[in-house]
């Protein structure tokens, strides 16, 4: 499969997701949130843009993250939390950021399209996983060669948004596909799916997880508020 055969796969896929969202249905298990800055796990964190921000999981979440991590650190790395519960006001901020970005970067685009590019990667508050506590965005990093792990779109921390960073896009580094096979294993052994479109984002739990593996009904709705 070639590099458009293989994009136009992942964006067909994931519409197709998208439209089948909906016919989840959800069964809640009520677990709480947690923090993971309080776990004592080797983790490092990625700043948030939410003053504050407290990386909250759902119990088994905060388990599965605790035994990545420890494996992780058996190798000289460091599992970095990008992201985990977002309320829909954070959901909005990160929304609203990156549509000035993206209208920046392409300035003779129109609205709709701008929309277009940002919806491939950023989901809109009522749409995320991220609040149901059952998505976790996720690097490495590499205490040895003490940087951030190559992944084939990131500048450390900093993730460009492109066809890229769709998980197995053919046109990226051997280094970076072999991180990206690391990372990606991580999760999907502790029961995570992987997003189509994004290589540093897993679900568990939430109707995304459901519909990928072919589960009955999702265990994570909407969690609004944490406590």
């Amino acid at each position: 499969m070639n590099t458009r055969e293989y994009c136009e796969s992942v964006e067909q896929k994931h519409r197709l997701q998208r439209e089948r969202i909906s016919t989840v249905p959800i069964r809640d298990d009520n677990s709480p949130l947690v923090s993971l800055k309080e776990s004592g796990f080797d983790l490092l964190f990625e700043p948030s843009i939410k003053k504050g921000y407290r990386y909250l999981v759902r119990t088994a979440i905060f388990d599965k993250i605790g035994r990545i991590s420890r494996l992780l650190r058996q190798d000289d790395k460091v599992l970095i939390i990008r992201s985990v519960w977002r309320s829909f006001k954070h959901q909005r901020l990160l929304w609203e950021r990156n549509f000035e970005t993206t209208r920046e970067k392409f300035p003779d685009k129109e609205l709709n399209e701008i929309e277009d590019i940002v919806a491939c990667f950023i989901a809109t508050k009522k749409e995320s996983m991220h609040s149901t506590g059952g998505a976790v965005d996720a690097l490495i990093y590499d205490l040895v060669s003490e940087c951030v792990m190559e992944f084939g779109t990131n500048d450390g921390f900093k993730i460009s948004l492109n066809e890229k960073c769709y998980p197995y896009h053919p046109d990226i580094s051997t280094e970076a596909k072999n991180n990206r096979q690391l990372l990606i294993g991580l999760f999907e052994n502790e029961g995570f799916v992987c997003d189509l479109t994004e290589y540093w984002h897993f679900d568990y739990g939430n109707v995304v997880w459901a519909l990928e593996k072919g589960k009955e009904y999702a265990i994570y709705d909407v969690v609004r508020h944490a406590r």
